[in-house]
């Protein structure tokens, strides 16, 4: 280390010089180590309301107890009746064999591969209005909706006509069931919309979600993609991104309108 001696000056005050530059050296390092210190603090803070944030959105997700039907496409008609629906062959075979009573009322079309649908009747007298409305729902989440269809052919039967006893020489696969007796016919039309019920997303027809939603978006066949209108109605309304897209159904979606 080398010390500039001013010739000019006594030997204490050249010291005095070099004291006063130290003070002011030492003031710098000790501003430095505040200002370090106090940005440490910042980060420390922020990274703890990080934490703490997702934290909470954790145990949110975790509080949030997932119902039993909502292993199945499901919603509740504008009477208030529970519907549920399969998703695919585990989830049909699941709806007809393990949560149909005697007085429920199962729904189905004659196009292959479409769901079942079971309004659960908890004894009592189901209305037309709610017929319609599931109806509907099963047309919506068979095939027609991909296939751009605005309706097809949409039966109910009692569940005792609903059998997986097959015929001589034929086979049934999972979630394929058989039909014995009269069935019904019902008019129907492609038909959904969706919005939050209970903290869960439920997509139906639309008498359904206005009796039931207070803010909704109107479905109908489109070109886009179930996640990119799942990503719209979680934007506007919340919710677990997944299971919108789980609720929607398969193909081409728009947002006609939203309330």
């Amino acid at each position: 280390m080398q010390l500039k001696i001013y010739l000019n000056k006594s030997l204490e005050e050249n010291a005095g010089i070099y004291f006063d530059k130290a003070k002011k050296l030492k003031k710098k390092i000790e501003g430095a180590r505040e200002a370090l210190a106090e940005s440490q603090k910042r980060k420390e803070k922020l990274l703890r309301e990080k934490a703490e944030a997702t934290t909470e959105a954790e145990v949110q997700v975790r509080k949030r107890e997932r119902k039993w039907y909502e292993k199945f496409r499901w919603f509740y008609t504008s009477d208030g009746f529970l519907v549920i629906g399969g998703r695919d062959s585990t989830t049909n075979e699941l709806a007809i064999k393990k949560h149909t009573d005697k007085n429920d009322m199962v729904f189905h079309t004659d196009m292959a591969g479409s769901p079942f649908f079971v309004i659960k009747s908890d004894n009592r007298e189901i209305p037309k209005s709610s017929i319609q409305e599931v109806a509907d729902a099963t047309v919506s989440f068979s095939k027609a909706w991909k296939l751009g269809l605005q309706t097809t052919s949409v039966f109910h039967v009692k569940p005792e006509q609903v059998s997986k006893k097959a015929q001589a020489g034929e086979y049934l696969t999972k979630g394929a069931f058989m039909i014995y007796g009269e069935t019904i016919y019902i008019n129907n039309t492609v038909n959904l919309a969706a919005g939050t019920y209970q903290e869960s997303v439920m997509v139906a027809p639309l008498a359904a979600i206005q009796k039931h939603c207070k803010e909704f978006i109107v479905l109908k066949q489109g070109t886009r993609k179930p996640s990119d209108i799942a990503k719209k109605f979680r934007a506007q309304f919340g919710g677990d991104l997944d299971e919108i897209i789980r609720a929607l159904p398969s193909g081409g979606i728009e947002v006609q309108k939203q309330r």
